[in-house]
């Protein structure tokens, strides 16, 4: 919603003065609450993000992406081809994000098969 500007006083037009109208103020709206992420620490949603964030598991993640990326423009840019600069360079951007895509899908599948090992070996000890 844009304000209307204001003057102080009354303005001259055409031989009769007229006042500008103020903009009416806002109505005050109350801070809210950080949202919890349902832990009985009481972590917020945005800590817990920065957490996952500075993991190990996200650092390999953007190093896995970086790598891919890197590739799929090295290789697209070696590889010349018939169609203008500017073309060239869109689609091998959207290689590059494909790639990327691809190996951060590829590693997370990994990660998932060990933490289900994991789990299933840890679940066959503790029944013994």
């Amino acid at each position: 919603m844009a304000r209307q500007a204001t003057t102080k006083g009354k303005t001259a037009t055409r031989g009769r003065t007229a006042t500008k109208v103020r903009a009416k103020p806002r109505a005050a709206v109350a801070p809210r609450a950080p949202a919890t992420s349902g832990s009985s620490t009481g972590e917020g949603v945005g800590d817990a993000f920065i957490k996952l964030l500075q993991s190990p598991l996200a650092a390999e993640l953007v190093a896995v992406a970086a790598t891919a990326a890197l590739a799929a423009l090295a290789e697209h840019g070696f590889a010349s081809g018939g169609n203008s600069r500017g073309k060239r360079a869109g689609k091998a951007v959207k290689e590059a994000g494909k790639a990327a895509a691809a190996a951060v899908g590829r590693r997370l599948g990994t990660e998932i098969e060990e933490i289900r090992k994991a789990a299933t070996a840890s679940k066959d000890g503790a029944t013994t």
